[in-house]
Parts: C-alpha cells; sequence; structure tokens
C-alpha cells in the first residue's frame, strides 16, 4: 500500500521549498520521507520529459554538513527505487559534481546548504545539460509522487536502516583535471596563496589545483565544525583572521569558498576580501568575455568599466543568470560569462589558450575565478589591489537581517512599491529620503532597487534560501556603501 503525495503541497506543509538554487529547509524538517518524495519527484519530471530512460545513472554527492549523509541515503533510494543507479560520488564541490553530469550526460543530485547554517540544508538537482531552470521546478512541484508507506515511519524517517552508500572519485579527478589541464603547470610559479579551509567540501582540492599550478600554498583555518560562511556577508572573524594571515605570512592573495565550494572568496595581498561582484568583473576581463550577464543587486561598475560589449542584468540566482547567457548566446556573442554577487562564476562559451580548450561549465564555481584573478594580476604585472583601485570607484555592500519572515519582508516591500510611481516616490522618500535624499529610480526585477539622484543606491530583498531579509548598498566609497547599509540595517531592524 502507498500513499500520493503533490510535491507542491509537501513543499508548504515542510517548509522546505524551491529558493534561488535549488530545495532548502531546516534539516529537521527535511526527513527521509521529504527527499525521498522531492527525488522521485525529479526523477519522474525527467522521464516526463524524456531526458532519462530505465537503468540510467544519475550521480550523487554532498557538502560536510552532518545531516547531509542521511539525506544523500534518502535520495539514493528514491533513484533506487526508480529503476536507476545511484552512483555516489561522495563529498565533493557543487560544480564538480555539475560538471560531472554535463562530461557524462546524466542528471546529479547535490545535497547541500551552501552557506546558510549547520541546522539547515538543502538539494540542488541538474539535468543532463546543467541546472535546473524556474521552469523545471515548476515542473518538479507539480509532480505527484507514490510513496510506500511502509518505507517511512511516523516522524517520516525510514522504518529500518539504509545501506552505506560506495564512493567513487572519479567525478573529483575529473574537476581537478578540468584545470591541471588547461593552465601551464608553472603558470602560478612565485605566488603565495592562503587557501582559508574551514569546513568547505573543496578545502583539499583548492590545495591540490593551486599546488599544481606551481603556487606556494599554505593551508589555514581547518574545521571540523561547520562553519556558515557567507561570501555576500563575511563574518568580523574572517576579516580579521584574513590581514593577519598576509602579516604572518606575506601571501599575494588568500582564496575560500562557502560549505559546497560554488561560491568564491579571495583577498587581496592586503588581506582584504574582494566583493563577489568585482572579482567576476575581474574574473570576466581575464577571459576577455565581450558580453557578461550579472543580478541587477551586482555592482554597477561592470557597465562602467566598459570591459564588456553588452550587460545583462537578470534576476537574482543562478538559474536567472543561466537564462541571461543563453539570451547572449542567442543573441550572437561568443565569450559569454555570468557571475552572482556572491562571486560565482558560470561560463556560456568555451575558453581557449595555447591550443588547449576549456569547456563551458553553466553553474557556479569557485576556483575559476579565483586562478583567473591571480592570472589577471600576473598578466598586468600588478597586485590584486591595483587591480581594483583600477575599475571605476564604486563600492557595495552587504548585509542581512536573520529570522525575518518573508512574507513579512515582502509585505513591507509591496507598502513601498505598488506600481504608482509617484506614490512610491513619496513612500520610499519618506522612510530613506532624510538619508539618501530624492529618487531617480526605482527597478523591481527582484526585489525593490533604489537609485537615489545622487547615485548612491540601495536594493533591498527577501532571501530566497531562508528567513532573511537582505539588503545591498552601492556608493562612490566603501566607506559610504557601509555607512547606508548600516542605516538601511537599522531601519529595516524597525520593522520587524
Amino acid at each position: 500500500m502507498g500513499e500520493t503525495v503533490r510535491i507542491n503541497d509537501l513543499m508548504v506543509q515542510s517548509g522546505v521549498t524551491f529558493g534561488t538554487s535549488g530545495a532548502r529547509g531546516l534539516a529537521d524538517h527535511m526527513t527521509d520521507r521529504v527527499c525521498y518524495a522531492y527525488t522521485a519527484a525529479f526523477i519522474q519530471y525527467l522521464e516526463e520529459q524524456n531526458e532519462l530512460h530505465g537503468g540510467s545513472t544519475v550521480a550523487m554527492g554532498g557538502d560536510l554538513r552532518a545531516s547531509t549523509e542521511r539525506i544523500m541515503k534518502a535520495a539514493a533510494r528514491a533513484v533506487t527505487d526508480r529503476g536507476y543507479l545511484p552512483w555516489c560520488c561522495g563529498r565533493l564541490p557543487s560544480p564538480a559534481l555539475a560538471y560531472y553530469g554535463l562530461v557524462n550526460e546524466i542528471p546529479t543530485v547535490m545535497v547541500t546548504g551552501s552557506h546558510i547554517p549547520e541546522d539547515r540544508n538543502g538539494i540542488k538537482y541538474t539535468k543532463r545539460e546543467g541546472e535546473i531552470l524556474k521552469d523545471d521546478e515548476a515542473g518538479i512541484r507539480r509532480q505527484e509522487i507514490a510513496l510506500p508507506l511502509s518505507l517511512f515511519d511516523n516522524r517520516g524517517m525510514f522504518a529500518s536502516a539504509q545501506p552505506e552508500l560506495m564512493t567513487h572519485a572519479e567525478a573529483l579527478d575529473l574537476y581537478r583535471d578540468r584545470y591541471l589541464r588547461f593552465f601551464s603547470p608553472d603558470v602560478l610559479q612565485g605566488k603565495r596563496i592562503g587557501v582559508y579551509q574551514h569546513s568547505a567540501v573543496g578545502r583539499d582540492l583548492m590545495v591540490d589545483i593551486l599546488s599544481g599550478l606551481g603556487a606556494e600554498v599554505t593551508p589555514l583555518g581547518i574545521s571540523d565544525k561547520f562553519v556558515p560562511v557567507d561570501t555576500e556577508a563575511i563574518r568580523p572573524e574572517d576579516v580579521a583572521a584574513a590581514r593577519q594571515w598576509v602579516q604572518d605570512y606575506g601571501f599575494d592573495a588568500i582564496v575560500s569558498t562557502d560549505g559546497d565550494s560554488d561560491r568564491p572568496l579571495i583577498s587581496d595581498e592586503k588581506g582584504n576580501w574582494l566583493r563577489g561582484d568585482v572579482a567576476g568583473i575581474l574574473s570576466s576581463a581575464y577571459f576577455g568575455a565581450d558580453c557578461v550577464a550579472t543580478p541587477v543587486s551586482c555592482n554597477s561598475a561592470v557597465e562602467k568599466c566598459g570591459f564588456f560589449k553588452r550587460v545583462y542584468r537578470t534576476r537574482i540566482g543562478s538559474p536567472y543568470v543561466i537564462e541571461g547567457m543563453e539570451q547572449a548566446l542567442r543573441d550572437g556573442f561568443q565569450r559569454v560569462v555570468g557571475y552572482e554577487a556572491n562571486g560565482g562564476f558560470l561560463s556560456a562559451s568555451v575558453m581557449k589558450s595555447a591550443g588547449r580548450i576549456l569547456t563551458a561549465l553553466p553553474t557556479r564555481d569557485a576556483v575559476i575565478l579565483h586562478i583567473a584573478i591571480i592570472l589577471l594580476s600576473i598578466q598586468r604585472q600588478t597586485s590584486i589591489s591595483q587591480l581594483v583601485a583600477e575599475l571605476p570607484h564604486r563600492f557595495t555592500y552587504s548585509n542581512r537581517l536573520k529570522n525575518f519572515p518573508t512574507e513579512k519582508s515582502r509585505a513591507r516591500l509591496n507598502e513601498l512599491h505598488t506600481g504608482d510611481t509617484v506614490r512610491d516616490r513619496a513612500s520610499i522618500e519618506a522612510v530613506f529620503g532624510g538619508c539618501f535624499g530624492p529618487v531617480a529610480s526605482i527597478d523591481a526585477t527582484d526585489g525593490l532597487r533604489i537609485t537615489f539622484k545622487n547615485e548612491e543606491i540601495v536594493h533591498l530583498r527577501p532571501s530566497g534560501n531562508a528567513p532573511e531579509f537582505r539588503c545591498y548598498t552601492e556608493a562612490g566609497t566603501e566607506a559610504r556603501a557601509m555607512e547606508m547599509n548600516r542605516i538601511c540595517m537599522e531601519i529595516m531592524d524597525g520593522w520587524r
């Protein structure tokens, strides 16, 4: 006997929903039943689209969170019960698993909560041609799945223990070789690089790749406990640590990532972490991109620098950036890349160098950005801090209020944006005008992005992954962007 479950209803009941990138929620709410059902729905959707046939392989992987192994087993059981082979690639970066899927033309299931706290987790799905997009998410949500009642207890957990997953290493090897074969083995020779490892799943892989390219690499700050490194809201202790490390070791750069190693961090030789949207500009410049797709929240220096023929602005989230890159290819651009405010770098075009080919990887990647920026500094014979200084002087800052219900943040934004331009400008100026002046324009592409007549920008947006209210600010100096953000956070905190 079994029960039929509507995935859309289960998402409402469990609170585990699709955000900007995959399904995420509290780990306790991601029961075996929920994760089994979501993965079965993903497979059923692929069957419906004629993209998966009996006996095929589905690659799987995960990050280093405590709850990841259990969720991987739930997903693997769903794959097996649907008549497919779950191929466990172990604990590895999200881009490494996605790349393995692309090369082998198979779907993948990555269990990760990315940068969010350890009490949460998530599942990212990719099709054989890459990430699922928003239309795919809608297709998964509308699936109805038959669940065997005897499989789960009354808590939604497996009634009996599931077998251990056998790990295969070829996905990690393939990803490592992607970079070691494209770049010359001594390309980073003479560079001293620190790798802030913490609990990033790609922490050892970063050391292997950078060392393999000739750099002198020093591992730093490894942690057995999960550390929620958010590349858009860097913790004060990580800011202080980077500055101390460069003093102690004389690094040219420090690199790191978030938990699933698809969002990069890179510092300059002074220990200052680069903003992700600044790092994205520099990485795009190294590859000679003629077109860039990037979310509306990112630094306007991408347009002002003049490096690129066209910039496509998108909603926030890698599926939208991918859609922007696909549109750029249709429009005839040849070297198309994308990046997000979190630093995640995506490529839609094949890159060539010295007879070598780097195939497109249209999903967030971190290592490629690390390498590109260090190589750009070598190419231009200057430091990373000087590369940043030479960009138009636009500075961004971001932060978020935790435990801010999404419905409440959306309601606040709806009060400020009704569609009546005159009324909306008056409402915004009543809240922010005393601090930032008259409103020049309002952009509701994703959240509410307000440009003031002095060219300062405030962008308010509910997080798509957690009950958080995010604020992005942009100004002509870093100090002003930070001060603007502090002012906005105080105002937003009063909206609780």
